[in-house]
Order: C-alpha cells, then sequence, then structure tokens
C-alpha cells in the first residue's frame, strides 16, 4: 500500500500548477515522494509535440532517486507495472510515453538541451546541477502548457536556484513548497529522532528544518581537543583504511582508521612528508617505498583498503607496482565533512595524539566566507588541509564498512 501523506504533500500535489514547482528542504521529508506521484499524474496528461524529460546530476542518481522509486510497487502500487528502465540507459518508459533520461554532471552537460522540445521535465537535486543546464532546460520547454517540477535539498542563501527563482516566486511562473523533517508522517519516528542526533550544526539546519543556511565560521565547530585526542587506544576490532592525500610541492599525507571495541572510529597513527620542510621532493617511487615501511610499521595487520587521493593517478600506478591494491578515494568534499562532522559531534571519531598533522589542522579548517556570499558555493577555504583529507578519504569513502557498527551517538554540549 503506497504510504499516507501529510497536508503538506497533498497541497503540493494539488496545486503544483505553475510552469515552475518546486519541493525544497529537509532529507526525507517527503518532497520526493509528492513529486513524483506529481510527475506520474502530468506524464498521464502531457501535451503531445515535445519530449519529456528526467534530470539529475549522472545516471545513478537518476535512477536511483526517481526511475528507481517510480518502479516500487510499495511506493506507487500498480502504477510501478508501468514504469520500465534499464539502470544507465538514455531513456525509460512512463505510462507508455517515452522518456528522456539528460544528466548534468559538468558545465558541458547544457549542449545536451541543443535541439531539443520539451512538453515536461522533472529535475532531481536542482541545487547540484550547473545554472546554465537549467537554464536552457527552461528555454526548451517551449509546448504550450509545459510544466517543470523539482526537488531539492536547500543550499547557502546565496545559491542561484533561490537567488534567481524560489525569492522570485511572486514575479514568475512559479510555485514553491519548503519542508521540514517533520512532515513526512511515514517515516518512524526512531528513525526521525536518529537522523536528529546524527546531523549537526550546518548540516541539521539544512537537512531536519530545511534552511537555506550560510557556512561559516570553523568547518569541524564540533571539534574538541580535550575529548577527541586520546593518548591510548582501545583494542582496534578492524584496521579498516589507510587514506592518503597525495602531494610533491604539497605535504604528503597518511592517516590510519580503525574501529575500536568500543564502536568508536579512530585515526590511530599518520605518516607525512612536507617537501618544504625537508627542501626535497620524493618521486612516487620514494614515497610508495615510504608508505609501504609505514603500513607495515604499526605492529598490526595491514588495512583492509589503502584508500588515495583520486587525482593521485601516477601515484597509484607505482602502488600497483610495488604489489599495493589501491582505492579511489571518494572526494565529494562537502559530503565527506558531513560525515567527520557528525562523528565528531556524536562522539564517535577520536584520533590518536600521534596524528600531529591532522590535529594542527583540524582547528583552522574554515569554510570560504567570500565564495559563499558572493558565489553561493560552500567550500572550505584550501590550505593547510592535507592530513585533513587523508583522513576523510579514509573515513568517508568505507563509510559502508562501519556504519551499522558504531556505538549510539552521544550529542555532545555545544
Amino acid at each position: 500500500m503506497p504510504p499516507r501523506l501529510s497536508d503538506l504533500q497533498e497541497r503540493s500535489i494539488a496545486h503544483s500548477t505553475a510552469r515552475i514547482n518546486i519541493w525544497s528542504g529537509a532529507v526525507r521529508s517527503g518532497k520526493t515522494i509528492s513529486s513524483l506521484l506529481r510527475w506520474l499524474m502530468y506524464v498521464a496528461q502531457a501535451p503531445r509535440g515535445g519530449a519529456l524529460v528526467v534530470s539529475g546530476k549522472t545516471l545513478d542518481t537518476v535512477g536511483r532517486n526517481i526511475l528507481g522509486p517510480l518502479q516500487d510497487p510499495a511506493l506507487f502500487g500498480d502504477v510501478a507495472q508501468h514504469v520500465h528502465y534499464t539502470r544507465g540507459a538514455s531513456t525509460a518508459t512512463i505510462l507508455g510515453r517515452q522518456i528522456e533520461v539528460i544528466t548534468a554532471n559538468d558545465a558541458r552537460a547544457e549542449g545536451r538541451l541543443r535541439g531539443l522540445t520539451a512538453a515536461g521535465a522533472y529535475v532531481d537535486e536542482l541545487t547540484l546541477l550547473p545554472e546554465a543546464f537549467f537554464a536552457q532546460l527552461l528555454a526548451r520547454l517551449s509546448v504550450p502548457g509545459a510544466k517543470l517540477f523539482g526537488t531539492t535539498n536547500p543550499d547557502g542563501p546565496s545559491h542561484w536556484v533561490r537567488k534567481k527563482f524560489i525569492l522570485r516566486a511572486g514575479e514568475l511562473d512559479l510555485r514553491h513548497w519548503h519542508f521540514t523533517l517533520d512532515d513526512n508522517p511515514a517515516l518512524d519516528p526512531a528513525y526521525v529522532a536518529s537522523l536528529k542526533q546524527e546531523y549537526v550544526g550546518l548540516w541539521y539546519r539544512r537537512f531536519i528544518k530545511g534552511e537555506w543556511c550560510l557556512a561559516e565560521g570553523a568547518v569541524f565547530d564540533a571539534w574538541d581537543e580535550a575529548r577527541h585526542v586520546v593518548d591510548a587506544l582501545p583494542p582496534i576490532e578492524q584496521w579498516i583504511a589507510a587514506g592518503v592525500d597525495y602531494g610533491t610541492t604539497n605535504p604528503f599525507a597518511a592517516l590510519m582508521l580503525g574501529l575500536g571495541a568500543d564502536g568508536r572510529l579512530y585515526l590511530t597513527r599518520e605518516y607525512r612528508y612536507d617537501s618544504k620542510l625537508n627542501r626535497r621532493s620524493l618521486t612516487d617511487v620514494e614515497y610508495s617505498a615510504r608508505l609501504r615501511t609505514w603500513l607495515d610499521g604499526g605492529g598490526h595487520a595491514r588495512p583492509q583498503y589503502v584508500v588515495v587521493d583520486p587525482s593521485a593517478a601516477s601515484f597509484r600506478v607505482q602502488l600497483h607496482q610495488d604489489g599495493v591494491t589501491s582505492t579511489l578515494g571518494d572526494n565529494e568534499v562537502l559530503p565527506g565533512i558531513r560525515t567527520v562532522a557528525s562523528l565528531l559531534a556524536t562522539d564517535r571519531l577520536r584520533v590518536h595524539r600521534s596524528c600531529a598533522g591532522w590535529i594542527e589542522e583540524v582547528p583552522g579548517y574554515s569554510w570560504d566566507d567570500e565564495k559563499a556570499e558572493k558565489e553561493g558555493i560552500d567550500a572550505p577555504i584550501k590550505t593547510a588541509d592535507h592530513s585533513l583529507d587523508g583522513g576523510r578519504y579514509a573515513i568517508h569513502t568505507t563509510r559502508s564498512m562501519w556504519r551499522y557498527r558504531l556505538a549510539e551517538p552521544v550529542l555532545l554540549a555545544a
């Protein structure tokens, strides 16, 4: 049986009759299910003579967030059998209509819309799309009665989606609905409580309360050296990963990640080489030899993964030649920062005092206020972050391994 809907969800479905219709707000707040229901209704009666489009950042996200849910009978009942899509394909079929699947992963994506005449579009995660792509998509919605339906989590208050569209709803043919986590009646209360514990600070305001708020100040504002730095490690049940941030002129840093018997993650030790301090750059061969010596020098087995900076292609080749299989680091910076910030704020990540580079860098790791205010972009200031990046690669890339093995979160006092 499809999930019951809240009053806000029902109103958003009934009144999303504008040319542009946007659902924004918290994660898991019900905005996606209501917007997808509205999209199905639109496809069933969409004007002929133009293409129907679904779009997102990548084919994976389109499949995961749009077409996959539409094929789920638990969500959409018997209608799901009329949605046909093979993951990775460029077209789908919904209620007998062909749907063009067009992704927008970079600035060049706008060219994929050239020559298209569209009668309707559904867009996943608007804030992640290039502005030029969205502008071109709107221009292509030229069939009389064409409509766009889009969802997004909130971003900074200067983001173009908010400034140029949501705030101008009164001037444009646009309707907008704002959702918080508490607007989804289908969620288990225990899950809601857990989610509210896991998100902190900036992320709580955006992903729980659905606010478009500025990223400012310290990135890891929950960091407390007195609490998070330890002189002795508990028994380590699993050596998960070594995270490597590669540098030649910049420092080279590697951090070891283990899962403690107390249900916490620990950065247990660090290797760091700064060519400027040592007045000599090392080659890939030398870095590989030193990293292998470090991996074997901790008195424990090598970790399950060696996660390497994705930009370090030549170094990964050298490691492979030297018998070390490496994993490409997940370098989605904001999701990685969010993972680390949440672990610190819920007291599920601690750092051994020997990780001197990480401990030195973390207090000064700050958001770039100028980019946030002028460009609407959330980004940390790119300086003195090499050990932080190494730790982030190890932690965020392996999250599927440790996510369900940690202790219950403990919210730290502000």
